[in-house]
């Protein structure tokens, strides 16, 4: 890792120290050099939203012959957050999923693969895509994060590990997923993330009883918290998930739509100037 990306990731450390801030999620160079111009510390990855621009489906239960082969693979989303890390003079957090592989040894080159790729922090969950079995099993859960932290101690890095439970997303009870979190937090992760908790009981039961930083996401259903309640919380950060990328997605789907069944134009009354994107894009003197 160059000196400027060392200090980009010392600078995400920090902010995981206090106060809440909101971490949005690029799928590709240009929505994160988007999300950089709006001033944001720092930006996520999304693996949906990456999926989606390759039109691949996110990772989610493997109900057919096909998942494995439909699923975007590990070098190409490695390829895709090192081309967002490059493009931006922001730290990159990185959607590394379940670490692509189920070994603690699998998500630990998973790990060395995305500080290598210029990440400045990573998630690895909990999800199987098996739904006979939705979660790994706790035990094994901790150890692929212990996999994971050991690799960033040797690496020296700066590097914000988060530990994810999708015990909500795929309807466990709300206690199981704080004792998973915990659980990950003693195994070595520096925050803790829990999809699915949505409004303030939940919100505030897990600052609460989960012994470390919390990451919530929003964005999933529209949800009315905004970051100034979810920083009066307790909540440390705020990520959208791939739903700024739905979000676009449902545009392009309007618009095509509006084509195909009407043959009219009112869809570019929306669209950004040439002009102005040529700004947002262009390179100034000096920068990188």
């Amino acid at each position: 890792m160059d000196t400027q990306r060392r200090e980009r990731a010392a600078r995400f450390v920090e902010l995981h120290r206090e106060g809440c801030f909101l971490l949005p999620n690029a799928w590709d160079a240009g929505s994160a050099r988007v999300l950089e111009s709006a001033g944001f510390p720092a930006v996520a990855t999304t693996s949906a939203g990456v999926a989606f621009s390759l039109g691949r489906p996110d990772h989610d239960y493997a109900d057919t012959a096909s998942a494995d082969d439909d699923r975007v693979d590990r070098t190409t989303m490695i390829d895709r957050i090192g081309e967002i890390a490059a493009e931006v003079r922001i730290p990159v957090s990185a959607d590394l999923e379940d670490g692509f592989g189920e070994a603690p040894e699998t998500v630990a080159e998973t790990i060395s693969m995305a500080l290598a790729a210029g990440a400045a922090g990573g998630n690895v969950e909990d999800f199987t895509g098996d739904r006979s079995r939705p979660l790994h099993d706790p035990g094994l859960s901790a150890d692929r994060v212990r996999a994971a932290r050991e690799t960033v101690d040797t690496a020296g890095e700066p590097f914000v590990l988060v530990g994810r439970t999708d015990v909500l997303l795929t309807g466990g009870p709300l206690d199981e997923a704080v004792r998973r979190a915990n659980a990950y937090l003693a195994a070595g992760a520096d925050c803790a993330f829990v999809p699915g908790a949505a409004d303030a009981e939940t919100i505030g039961t897990l600052v609460r009883e989960i012994d470390g930083p919390l990451n919530v996401v929003m964005g999933l259903t529209g949800n009315a918290l905004s970051l100034a309640a979810l920083r009066d919380l307790g909540v440390r950060r705020v990520t959208v998930g791939g739903s700024i990328a739905r979000a676009m997605y449902a545009q392009l789907l309007d618009a095509a739509r509006e084509l195909a069944d009407r043959g009219t134009f009112s869809y570019a009354e929306h669209q950004i100037a040439q002009t102005d994107l040529n700004e947002l894009f262009r390179r100034r003197p000096g920068e990188r």
